[in-house]
């Protein structure tokens, strides 16, 4: 007898809409059309639209070119989606999710800007002791 097994796979269709959300955002903070940020990434004006219209992500083969005329990384452009923040992500960290370190990393992330200074003002000062 084969016995057979379910999987599900959760997906978080907030993030899937804020990538390409973010992309559209990241046009408008450079001051970009989307004709003009076609152009320059060579993807067809009409792809581009889809993105906006049926809340598509470009093909992953895309990435690096929209960040290139974007100007950010692609940490910045798909990871920061999930909280709209843009925070900087190390080379390679990995972290096993049942770990007292990655609830720190998910707290950090979450903080704004100035908290996250001063808490690093708090760890150097705890370093120091």
């Amino acid at each position: 007898m084969i016995q057979r097994r379910q999987f599900y796979i959760e997906v978080d269709v907030e993030v899937k809409m804020n990538i390409s959300g973010k992309i559209f955002e990241l046009i408008k903070e450079k001051g970009m059309t989307q004709k003009e940020f076609g152009r320059r990434t060579g993807i067809p004006q009409s792809t581009i639209s889809d993105w906006k219209s049926k809340q598509l992500n470009p093909a992953s083969d895309k990435i690096l070119i929209i960040c290139d005329v974007l100007e950010v990384s692609p940490y910045e452009l798909l990871g920061a989606a999930q909280s709209g923040s843009r925070y900087a992500i190390p080379d390679h960290v990995i972290v096993q999710k049942d770990t007292e370190e990655y609830l720190l990393i998910e707290r950090y992330r979450q903080l704004k800007k100035d908290q996250r200074e001063r808490l690093l003002g708090y760890m150097e000062a705890i370093r120091d002791l």
